[in-house]
């Protein structure tokens, strides 16, 4: 698309946190996004122009007079990709096609027999439910020392996958834009506990020599799907080498750290792809730690720390949700030190370790 006097209107299939961050990501680009309430029954139908550009927030909607007027529409971006990538099965189908790395894996079906997955994977299987599931839900474990066998109810429906002894958890977010540039931010180290993502922190040194291989790697996937926007790419490093474990084709949450680390966030460089807007390397201009606030009060004292910027959902504390998030900058190791000791007092027990991994990582010799 090119830049007219027009202000570009873009609509968001979902308007969660994520569409709500690119709302705001476009009022200083001019660009007008709406995101859309998609999950509660209405009979509306949305003023949609020609023009117009559907985007989504969510891989998967209920099927509905509104989720169908956007999903329909000549400009959404991306339509077919989001199913495709939906399903675990055709995922990993795609990564296989293009010889990208991933975890061992085979479909779950009416013929599939437990012991021969042992004997194909080892004595730690990992059931993923092909759609849905996420931060650790839809997912079940196949243990053989405890004689786990296939839930009933899940055949046809999961895909196996061998079990990783990863080192640890990288990601990495991209965009390609409709003319086939592809540009990255740095590899982010990722915290998982109990299947939700904890804390991010970026960019690292230490990551550096993977970054080449991360990028070839995404690149081959956007370009392969013809893709436009952001996507991120969850990965397993073991030794020197990455494993892809999801894609997601949005703006993500090991993303949000580039909101206060970088001069050009990911919700922005999703919205200029989108609308035709040059797109310039992203500058780092603080390494960032992001840390999830999950299922916790909002505390003011958050705010009172010199290098902490606060994105508050305004959901409904429950366990488990993803209610906010924080990104510390790190203009230096003491900022941050004080920062996650103050951290360290105020916050519940479940992120004690999350907080000491941080500081560990900042104070490695």
């Amino acid at each position: 698309m090119t830049q007219t006097s027009t202000k570009p209107k873009v609509w968001v299939l979902g308007n969660g946190q994520l569409g709500a961050m690119l709302t705001h990501a476009g009022e200083p680009l001019a660009i007008d996004v709406r995101a859309v309430d998609i999950m509660t029954p209405t009979d509306d139908i949305l003023p949609l122009a020609p023009n117009d550009i559907i985007t989504a927030e969510r891989e998967q909607w209920p099927e509905s007079a509104l989720s169908l007027q956007l999903s329909t529409h000549p400009h959404f971006v991306n339509g077919p990709v989001f199913s495709r990538l939906a399903d675990r099965y055709s995922q990993k189908s795609l990564l296989d096609q293009l010889n990208v790395p991933t975890a061992p894996w085979s479909l779950v079906d009416d013929h599939t027999k437990v012991e021969t997955l042992y004997q194909a994977f080892g004595p730690r299987v990992l059931m993923k439910r092909r759609t849905g599931g996420y931060d650790g839900k839809g997912q079940h474990w196949l243990k053989q020392a405890e004689a786990g066998d296939i839930p009933h109810d899940w055949r046809n429906l999961a895909i196996a996958e061998q079990a990783i002894n990863f080192d640890e958890e990288v990601s990495l977010v991209g965009v390609r834009t409709r003319e086939g540039q592809c540009v990255f931010y740095p590899l982010t180290l990722n915290l998982h506990q109990d299947g939700i993502l904890m804390a991010s922190i970026a960019p690292l040194a230490r990551l550096d020599h993977l970054q080449a291989q991360a990028e070839t790697m995404l690149s081959a996937i956007m370009h392969e799907l013809e893709y436009a926007g952001v996507m991120a790419m969850e990965c397993f490093r073991v030794g020197d080498n990455l494993l892809v474990n999801e894609l997601a084709p949005r703006v993500h949450n090991s993303g949000h750290w580039t909101q206060a680390g970088t001069h050009m966030d990911q919700f922005q460089l999703h919205l200029r792809a989108l609308c035709g807007i040059a797109i310039p390397q992203p500058q780092v201009n603080f390494q960032c730690v992001m840390v999830n606030l999950i299922g916790i009060d909002n505390d003011p004292r958050w705010l009172s720390l010199p290098n902490a910027e606060l994105y508050w959902y305004n959901k409904e504390v429950r366990p488990g949700r993803k209610v906010g998030h924080l990104n510390l900058s790190v203009p230096n190791l003491t900022v941050l030190t004080n920062s996650i000791s103050a951290l360290q007092t105020w916050m519940p027990n479940q992120y004690q370790a999350p907080l000491a991994w941080i500081l560990a990582e900042f104070t490695k010799s």
